[in-house]
């Protein structure tokens, strides 16, 4: 792994957001720290966080939480808007890394090195660098993200399967599926995440910095590799389509066996905990499927990046905020409630030991005989993650854009070139009419 590298990128992408949207951000109701008993809104939408709030509340007395629960992450972009448009943001909300610059160039978050710096050693170089940007640090992380494959053992046995070890066994175990009405993967029409954590782990870079301007590259050689892939999986019929606007559904259609595979992270296990009633310790991890002749490389984009916890500049306690955010990611009663997938979310620590948490993060019920293997698939995924993948200053906007063409693409209404094509030419416009200089 190469934090310095990613740290690098961040920097220079902040540097190049905030010069061109020249957002005026001094003063701020942050910057007054009142004397007292304050309250503090916390937003979020983690399972396991109403729990973590009623321990820091009752262990502290001079400061409390207020927590709301959103209903999901890019439900909090828009609400968190329209909030900082009002000038009612919450003093913290959970965000995952892809969204930092974002709200940084849009003046929205608190600087809080001088209260968290000290503990930059508490967590891994990685982690601690996704709620940073320009060297400074705007939030305090609260998850890493190792990802992996989860596979139902019994299905693929049935069939003499086994585990695939690239996307090309993916695709041939996912034919030999269909011919029995199961389906490999499920592909949601809302979430375009599998395109871009596949271009990520192809190598792509859709945003990269080239001297003073942004470079955009929906179409290099690692996004088409990419696209080659799911384009397959959809020619074929061998994805479910299923929305997660009905998690339950989801769910369900994973416990009955109607799709056997999962490339997810720790905490995506928490909902397959949750919701499973008849197919508990038939599940195992394996590796992320690799590149035909690729060495193991694992990716850390979108909602599998990991969460950090936010402050606002709209904040009038931001010192509070700050502490509070840091006690939520390493106290360790707190870590090991998120951690567990059955009291939390299954969400790997951020903390510079988090492997000692690998136990905590996976369920020994979903997987059965299977846990102990599990261990070690987590762990390994944990050194292969990508560090060199940018998040753009329209990075939100980008990707509901990226949504709305996502959705014909698993309705075969249009290619996945198509879109990476359409996204190409939109990101560059889109850069471009918020004065940011772009190359593309």
């Amino acid at each position: 792994m190469n934090p310095t590298r990613s740290r690098r990128i961040q920097a220079a992408a902040a540097a190049l957001a905030l010069a061109a949207l020249a957002t005026a951000c001094g003063g701020g109701s942050g910057d007054k720290q009142s004397s007292g008993p304050v309250t503090l809104p916390f937003w979020g939408w983690a399972n396991g966080q109403e729990a973590v709030v009623k321990a820091f509340n009752a262990s502290h007395k001079d400061v409390k939480l207020k927590y709301t629960k959103v209903t999901d992450q890019l439900t909090m972009q828009k609400q968190l808007t329209n909030a900082v448009k009002a000038g009612n943001a919450p003093c913290l909300v959970q965000n995952t890394a892809e969204f930092v610059t974002t709200w940084v160039s849009q003046g929205a978050l608190a600087d809080i090195t001088q209260y968290v710096g000290s503990s930059k050693t508490k967590f891994n170089a990685g982690s601690w660098a996704s709620a940073q940007v320009q060297g400074k640090s705007y939030g305090v992380p609260t998850s890493s993200a190792p990802n992996f494959t989860v596979y139902r053992t019994d299905i693929f046995q049935k069939y003499g399967l086994k585990a695939p070890a690239t996307w090309d066994d993916f695709i041939a175990a996912g034919k030999v599926l269909k011919k029995h009405g199961i389906k490999i993967t499920n592909y949601a029409g809302e979430d375009p995440s599998t395109l871009e954590v596949l271009s990520m782990q192809a190598g792509a870079h859709w945003y990269s910095i080239d001297g003073n301007s942004w470079k955009v590259d929906f179409q290099d050689a690692g996004t088409l590799k990419a696209a080659k892939v799911i384009q397959e999986i959809i020619d074929n019929d061998l994805n479910s389509k299923l929305s997660f606007a009905d998690y339950a559904a989801v769910q369900r259609n994973y416990d009955n066996g109607g799709t056997a595979t999962r490339q997810i992270s720790t905490w995506q296990m928490a909902g397959m905990v949750q919701n499973f009633t008849k197919s508990f310790g038939k599940w195992a991890l394996s590796p992320w499927p690799t590149f035909q002749g690729e060495a193991a490389k694992t990716p850390a984009g979108t909602n599998l990046t990991g969460s950090v916890t936010l402050v606002t500049k709209q904040c009038k306690n931001v010192q509070q905020a700050a502490e509070a955010a840091l006690w939520m990611s390493t106290n360790t009663d707190a870590v090991k409630t998120m951690a567990s997938p059955t009291t939390g979310n299954g969400v790997m620590p951020a903390l510079a030991d988090s492997q000692s948490y690998v136990g905590e993060a996976i369920s020994e019920k979903l997987l059965g005989t299977n846990y102990e293997p599990a261990k070690k698939v987590v762990t390994d995924s944990l050194g292969t993650v990508t560090t060199d993948w940018a998040f753009g200053p329209d990075f939100t906007a980008m990707g509901a854009e990226m949504q709305a063409g996502w959705a014909k693409v698993v309705s075969k209404e249009e290619t996945v070139t198509d879109l990476l094509a359409h996204m190409q030419e939109w990101t560059v416009k889109d850069l471009k009419s918020r004065g940011i200089s772009v190359k593309g």
